[in-house]
Order: structure tokens, then C-alpha cells, then sequence
């Protein structure tokens, strides 16, 4: 198990776990970003924190903007993306089940 309190450290041990499960890395918003086997984005790092698809109104989105420091995902500013969490590094030991969230979560 990697240091929880390395984002990319974490981030990459994640990718690696999810990798026979379909999940690819590519790049999305100019941030290094999973796909899943049909190629859609579900998961990214950006400033040291889990950038998640999980679905508008989903009970997993909810649970992640409950933890302290979480947020809509907002790359453009002024204009907060509604299916997509920030989950910071201090939740870093919980951003595996989010990643598994936001991979089988529904497109």
C-alpha cells in the first residue's frame, strides 16, 4: 500500500487495482484521467485530489461532498460540474471506493 498522503502516489496504486476491471489511463482537462472500457472518463487527479464520476443525485456524491474539503468538480470556473466530486487527499483512504463508485456507476 502506497503513503495515502502522496496524491499520485495513491492515485497510481488506484489505477493499477482498476486495470483489470476495464479501467485505462488517459488524460481529460489536461489531468491524468481513467476510462473505462468503453473509453468514457470516470476518474482524475487535479491539485492533489480524486476527481470522481459519480452521478447527479446519486448517494455516492452525496457521501463524498460530506467529507470536509469536498466539492463539485468546476474545471472551467463559475460552472460546477453536477455528476463529478473533488474528494481531497485527507480522504485519500477512502478515494479506492469512490474510483469503484464512478467506474459502475451509470452513464
Amino acid at each position: 500500500m502506497t503513503d495515502r498522503s502522496d496524491p499520485a502516489a495513491r492515485y497510481a496504486e488506484i489505477a493499477e487495482e482498476l486495470a483489470p476491471r476495464g479501467a485505462t489511463q488517459s488524460k481529460m482537462f489536461g489531468m491524468p484521467c481513467l476510462k473505462d472500457s468503453a473509453g468514457k472518463a470516470f476518474a482524475g487527479l487535479r491539485e492533489g485530489e480524486l476527481v470522481c464520476r459519480l452521478g447527479r443525485d446519486t448517494p455516492a456524491l452525496a457521501e463524498a461532498l460530506r467529507l470536509p474539503g469536498a466539492h463539485l468538480f468546476d474545471p472551467m470556473g463559475g460552472r460546477p460540474m453536477k455528476d463529478w466530486a473533488c474528494i481531497p487527499v485527507g480522504a485519500a483512504a477512502h478515494w479506492d471506493n469512490f474510483a469503484e463508485a464512478a467506474l459502475i456507476a451509470p452513464r
